[in-house]
C-alpha cells in the first residue's frame, strides 16, 4: 500500500471533488451539510410517520422537527471555519429538538459531526477540554428544558446521558484519526527520507564506479602508452640509421598496442561483469595482482628501463581488492618513474608481514637529463595512488630520496585470523 494513500483517507473524494469542481473547505462542507440535511430530514419523516401511535409527537410538531433537524445539518458548513459557532447552533437546534417534546428523542447526526471535527482540529487536551464544555452547556439546557416541559426525571437523565456519549465518544473518534493522520504522516515522511537516502546511495554508488572506472583507465592507458610514446621516438630516431632496429621497434609498439588493447577490453568486460569473454593474456587477470609483478617488470625492460623487482617474507592470500591495489600502485610509480626519471634504475620490492603487506618502489635520479616539465593537465598519478591506498585502508608516503631519487611506500594492513596467518 502507498503510503501517501495512508496519509490521506480521503485522498480519493478529494480528488473526485476537485474535478467536479467543489474546492475549499466551505465548499466541501456545504455539500456535505445539505447532504446530511436531506438524509435526516428523509429518516425524521420516515420514523414520524412508522412510529407508535403512543410514541408519536403531536401533529403540528413534526414539520418543526424537520426543519430544526435541517438547519442543525445546515450548520455544517460552518465546521472548519467557524467551529465554536458551529457548535453553538448544534447544541441549540438540540435543545429545540427537545423543547419541541421531551418524550421524543431525535438526535441528528450533525453533533457527532462536529465533536469529531473538534478532536481532528486541536490537540487532544484542547479538544477534550471544548467537548466537556460542550456537553456540559447542552446537558444543563436538555435537562433544564425537559423540566420545563414536565418531563420526568428518568427522561432528563435519557437526554443528560445521550449528550454525554455523543459529545465524549464521538471526540474521541476524532482524536483517534488525529493521532492516526499524524502517525501516518510519519510514516510518510520516513518513507521520503529513506527514499532520498536510497537515492543518494545510488548516486554515491554511481560516483564511486565512475572514480574506479577512471583510476583503472588511466593504470592501464598511463603505463602502457607512457611505454608506447617512449618506444616511438626511439623508432624515430633509428627510423635513418638504423632500419632493422626501427622496423623491430614498430613491431613492439604494434604488440605492445595488441596487449593494451586487450588489457582495456578486459576492464570493460569485468566492469560489465562477463567474465566469459575476459581471457587472461601471459597468465593476467582481467585485474592483475602481485603475482603480476614480474610481467610488469619484462614488460619495463623491454622498454629499456633497469627495472627490478624482489619479494620478503612468504607470500599469503590477499583480499582481491588489496592484491589490485599494490599491483596498480606498483604500475604507477614504474610510469612515473619512466615519464620522470628516465634511465633511472627502478627497484620495487614487496614485504610480507604478519599483518600486511609493504610495497616500496625507489628510482635513483634520472640519467637522462633532466626530468620532463609537467603538463597542465599531469599530476594525477600521484593521486590515484592515493586514492588506491584509502580505498583498501592502507597508508601511502611518497617523496625525495637523499640520493636525488623518489621513493613510494604503501603499506596495507591485513587482517588475521588465531592462527596469524591473513
Amino acid at each position: 500500500m502507498r503510503t501517501d494513500q495512508l496519509t490521506a483517507p480521503g485522498a480519493w473524494w478529494d480528488a473526485r471533488l476537485t474535478r467536479l469542481g467543489v474546492r475549499g473547505p466551505v465548499a466541501r462542507d456545504a455539500l456535505l451539510a445539505v447532504a446530511v440535511a436531506a438524509v435526516m430530514a428523509v429518516l425524521v419523516l420516515t420514523a414520524m410517520r412508522y412510529a407508535p401511535p403512543d410514541l408519536a409527537p403531536a401533529e403540528g410538531t413534526v414539520t418543526w422537527f424537520v426543519v430544526i433537524v435541517v438547519v442543525q445539518s445546515l450548520a455544517l458548513v460552518l465546521r472548519r471555519v467557524r467551529v465554536g459557532w458551529c457548535a453553538a447552533l448544534v447544541i441549540g437546534t438540540q435543545v429545540g429538538l427537545v423543547a419541541l417534546d421531551p418524550e421524543v428523542s431525535v438526535r441528528g447526526v450533525a453533533g457527532v459531526v462536529v465533536a469529531v471535527t473538534l478532536g481532528t482540529m486541536f490537540p487532544a487536551g484542547r479538544a477534550l477540554r471544548m467537548a466537556v464544555a460542550a456537553t456540559l452547556v447542552e446537558a444543563a439546557a436538555v435537562a433544564a428544558v425537559s423540566l420545563a416541559r414536565g418531563a420526568g426525571v428518568g427522561l432528563v437523565i435519557e437526554h443528560v446521558i445521550s449528550t454525554v456519549v455523543v459529545w465524549m465518544a464521538s471526540v474521541l473518534i476524532g482524536v483517534y484519526l488525529a493521532t492516526r493522520r499524524d502517525h501516518l504522516q510519519l510514516v510518510q515522511e520516513r518513507a521520503d527520507r529513506l527514499e532520498r537516502d536510497r537515492d543518494a546511495r545510488v548516486r554515491s554508488a554511481v560516483a564511486e564506479e565512475r572514480a574506479r572506472l577512471a583510476r583503472e583507465l588511466h593504470d592501464v592507458a598511463a603505463h602502457h602508452l607512457s611505454g608506447m610514446v617512449v618506444q616511438a621516438a626511439a623508432v624515430e630516431r633509428l627510423v635513418g640509421r638504423d632500419p632493422d632496429a626501427a622496423r623491430a621497434g614498430a613491431v613492439w609498439l604494434r604488440d605492445q598496442g595488441r596487449e593494451t588493447l586487450d588489457n582495456l577490453r578486459q576492464m570493460v568486460g569485468l566492469l560489465r561483469e562477463d567474465s566469459g569473454e575476459a581471457g587472461d593474456r601471459d597468465g593476467l587477470a582481467p585485474l592483475p595482482g602481485i603475482a603480476a609483478l614480474d610481467h610488469l617488470t619484462r614488460t619495463a625492460r623491454a622498454l629499456g628501463d633497469r627495472v627490478t623487482v624482489g619479494f620478503v617474507g612468504d607470500p599469503v592470500p590477499l583480499p582481491t581488492l588489496v592484491d589490485v591495489s599494490v599491483f596498480r600502485v606498483a604500475q604507477q610509480a614504474v610510469t612515473n618513474a619512466r615519464q620522470h626519471a628516465g634511465g633511472a634504475e627502478v627497484t620495487v620490492r614487496v614485504t610480507y608481514e604478519v599483518d600486511g603487506v609493504v610495497l616500496e618502489v625507489h628510482n635513483g635520479p634520472a640519467l637522462e637529463g633532466p626530468a620532463p616539465v609537467r603538463g597542465t593537465h599531469g599530476g594525477t598519478g600521484l593521486a590515484v595512488m592515493r586514492e588506491r591506498a584509502d580505498l583498501v585502508g592502507g597508508t601511502l608516503d611518497a617523496g625525495g630520496t637523499d640520493d636525488g631519487g623518489w621513493r613510494v611506500r604503501l603499506r596495507v594492513p591485513v587482517p588475521t585470523d588465531d592462527g596469524g596467518r591473513a
